[in-house]
């Protein structure tokens, strides 16, 4: 009982979406599989961040609205205990996502009308066998969907020589959509606990995903994508290891880490390609770090508070698609234990974005700086 007490602590963190690195949403958590018994999980977050900035001073230095679009991502999970060494878990989540549009003139701007949206859903079933009460290995299959669009906009697609080998018309106006595609994955891990003292450490790794997007492309002057065309997205390999510890009576220590490898994630549409000789993407494999302390006050109340990082690029010039680099973040959480079946937990996370500079075709146009998010979550736990 005691370990179960502390160890609900640990998971008002993943109540506020956990993944900062590139695209990452959901931080493909398996933390379901480890919760004593059998329960179901669902949780909704709403993040509403903040990203403007201004053009370079050779370019006027006219300010930027906010780029990012506010967003909402839910899940869901099922674990169910076969007996003392089986257990699965069934979990949907929102692994990546991007929702960012600059509202300025294209005619008049430097980057208005560029934007870039990405939704996907995750389906993953896993199950864990225990060898003894320190060893276990967890495994099982994801099934994903994905779907993109973007537009690029304005006087910095524009230029001649943006994009190399460049064009005498640039790329203002281009427009690409990627309809869905479902693909499937592997995870696979192991664990080492010891309960007396609420100790886990867990290593699981995610398997990349391709899909082939049915694409439409087209420019001002009509369509340059061909009947049928198909552009291949391979979605990033990942590792997460996750840890906690009790620390004192009813206090855990607990933390993440999370390597993602984005370098693999290179969108080539066949028409943008044919017109730039480049990619959609700039995108770098990241890590993403956390850590935090969780507290069980009474029989009804637990609370946490945790601080972590992602890691920036390797210079400030990033993709007008996504003008941040790297971010630190604070999250505080509590849960409410209503009875012994069901529990409500929620949490508040304030993120400091990295500043960027936002630069196609690496040609900086525009600098992002002093921006943040804010996230909430709110998650219905039914134990049964």
């Amino acid at each position: 009982m005691k370990t179960r007490l502390i160890t609900v602590a640990a998971l008002l963190s993943s109540t506020v979406s956990a993944g900062a690195v590139s695209l990452d949403r959901s931080g493909q958590s398996i933390t379901p599989l480890f919760l004593d018994g059998n329960q179901v999980q669902l949780s909704f977050g709403f993040t509403d961040p903040s990203i403007d900035g201004q053009n370079q001073a050779a370019l006027g230095g006219a300010p930027i609205a906010n780029v990012a679009e506010s967003f909402v991502t839910a899940g869901l999970a099922i674990k169910y205990q076969f007996n003392e060494k089986l257990s699965f878990a069934f979990i949907v989540d929102e692994p990546y996502g991007s929702d960012t549009f600059y509202v300025e003139s294209p005619v008049f701007s430097t980057l208005g009308g560029t934007g870039a949206t990405v939704d996907s859903t995750a389906y993953t079933a896993l199950g864990r066998y225990k060898f003894n009460d320190a060893w276990s290995v967890h495994g099982g299959i994801r099934y994903q969907e994905i779907s993109a669009s973007v537009t690029l906009g304005g006087l910095a697609f524009n230029t001649p020589g943006t994009f190399t080998p460049g064009t005498a018309t640039g790329v203002n106006g281009y427009s690409g959509n990627f309809g869905s595609d479902g693909a499937f994955g592997y995870v696979i891990g192991g664990a080492y606990e010891k309960p007396d003292i609420a100790l886990r450490v867990a290593l699981t790794y995610n398997s990349g995903t391709t899909h082939d997007l049915p694409t439409v492309e087209s420019l001002p002057f009509g369509q340059i994508s061909a009947p049928g065309a198909t552009t291949e997205v391979e979605t990033p390999e990942s590792i997460n290891l996750d840890f906690q510890t009790g620390i004192a009576p009813n206090t855990l220590l607990f933390g993440n880490v999370r390597y993602a490898r984005y370098s693999d994630t290179d969108v080539q549409p066949a028409g943008f390609f044919g017109a730039t000789g480049s990619s959609l993407t700039d995108l770098e494999d990241g890590f993403d770090f956390s850590i935090g302390i969780g507290r069980r006050f009474n029989e009804k109340w637990s609370g946490s508070i945790s601080a972590g990082f992602s890691t920036e690029g390797d210079d400030d010039l990033i993709s007008p698609l996504a003008p941040t680099n790297g971010s630190q973040f604070i999250a505080i959480g509590g849960k409410y234990d209503v009875n012994e079946s069901f529990a409500i937990a929620g949490g508040v996370r304030y993120t400091f974005l990295g500043d960027a500079i936002a630069a196609p075709g690496d040609n900086p146009v525009a600098d992002f700086e002093s921006n943040d998010a804010v996230s909430v979550g709110l998650r219905f736990e039914y134990a049964f």
